[in-house]
């Protein structure tokens, strides 16, 4: 017995805490390897600034209000975003919610990659959207995006310059100059100029902007870039009503009314009398010309004023295992206050009716009312809402180009 007791071996000294330790360091890393509680996925273009930190100051908000879901935004950089998205989608990682660029939604409709928002988002939400913005939205006879804001597309004009010569100022699109009366405005404009330039048609500016700035003239002259009968381009924008409005344009260019506008300064210095642009330049214009400045409708090329429309929209993931929880957060953004305060941080046109009446800037009297009249009355026109889409602006950019360069429009 004793030297049975002498045989064993006494315990090592902590061999009994050995367990809880390994237990310990276990569970540490576990901790550090565990997976993020579930939230909905939100990609957003980081634009302008004040839009990107309202988004985050909303985030915040809508998040402390405690919802079964939280949101977890991600910023993408606005240059590369539309290929990251692409990327997303080919390889099946697309987030729960994300933006499209307004024109390239019927693109993600087709490659299955969003989802008809009709049975997420409230009906009274989707009927106080702006006209303009449920035309976008809708492909295939479904709703498949929708935008807090719209753009605006317009003339801008200089009243000392246009008293000056005796131009009557256009209150509404019924009241359009017609081709015929712009030309002679701008002749009477170029007499009395230095260097005969008196027209902004942001020539500086290429890609989407000539599509989104250009396409309404064709429709207003009766042409366009896809025949809506037959979805075919031949026969349509190198059409006679196409090459009359192309010519037109060209016709200004030739005779030296146009400002090349490389310093992107021709209006705000004064140098022309008429600049092209959109509801984002209203703030530095307003700061140059103070109340001399006025907002016109673009020019009826003969089937009356049209003009552009068009931006951001939310679209949710086909593939999302969180649509309700993401259209729930959608819906906190089309808040008529939170429209409103989007509309406020970049300066577009409010997305709801219900937030029009919070806008300075777009109510009734408001200086850039007439955007919000183009879009809720029909005068703007979509691009055209095709897979193809990419194609197809890239092949009118290139068109446009040449026509300013000099070749024949019917070419």
């Amino acid at each position: 017995m004793a030297a049975s007791r002498r045989g064993r071996r006494p315990p090592a000294r902590g061999r009994r805490g050995w367990p809880v330790a390994a237990l310990a360091a276990l569970g540490l890393l576990l901790a550090c390897h565990r997976p993020p509680p579930p939230a909905v996925a939100v990609w957003f273009h980081t634009g302008q600034p004040a839009e990107r930190a309202l988004l985050e100051r909303q985030v915040a908000r809508y998040n402390a209000g405690q919802p079964p879901l939280p949101v977890r935004l991600t910023l993408l950089p606005e240059g590369s975003y539309h290929a990251q998205v692409q990327a997303a989608a080919a390889a099946g990682e697309l987030p729960d919610l994300f933006e499209v660029d307004g024109p390239y939604l019927a693109r993600y409709v087709w490659q299955g990659a969003v989802r008809p928002l009709e049975a997420l988002l409230p009906p009274a939400v989707v009927a106080d959207l702006l006209p303009s913005l449920r035309l976008q939205g809708r492909v295939a006879g479904h709703l498949y995006g929708v935008g807090c804001f719209d753009s605006g597309l317009g003339l801008y004009a200089d009243r000392a310059a246009l008293a000056r010569v005796g131009a009557r100022l256009p209150a509404g699109p019924q009241e359009a100059w017609s081709a015929s009366e712009m030309e002679a405005v701008l002749a009477r404009l170029a007499a009395r100029d230095p260097d005969g330039a008196v027209l902004d048609l942001k020539l500086n500016l290429h890609g989407e902007w000539e599509s989104y700035a250009f396409l309404p003239l064709l429709v207003s002259a009766g042409g366009g870039v896809l025949d809506p009968a037959t979805g075919r381009a031949t026969g349509f924008l190198d059409g006679a009503a196409s090459v009359r409005a192309l010519a037109t344009v060209q016709r200004w260019i030739r005779r030296g009314w146009v400002d090349p506008n490389l310093d992107d300064a021709a209006f705000p210095q004064r140098r022309v009398a008429l600049a092209w642009g959109g509801h984002w330049d209203y703030h530095r214009y307003r700061e140059a010309l103070g109340e001399d400045l006025a907002l016109l409708p673009l020019p009826d090329f003969g089937e009356g004023s049209r003009t552009g429309m068009g931006s951001w929209q939310w679209v949710i993931a086909a593939a999302s295992p969180r649509a309700e929880a993401a259209a729930a957060f959608l819906a906190f953004l089309l808040r008529p206050e939170e429209v409103a305060a989007t509309a406020a941080a970049n300066g577009a046109v409010p997305g709801r009716i219900a937030a029009v009446a919070r806008s300075p800037l777009y109510r009734e009297g408001g200086p850039l009312r007439l955007f919000l009249t183009q879009l809720a009355g029909g005068v703007a026109v979509p691009r055209p809402a095709t897979p193809a889409y990419p194609v197809i602006t890239a092949s009118f950019q290139r068109c446009f180009e040449a026509v300013r360069d000099g070749a024949d429009p019917a070419a």
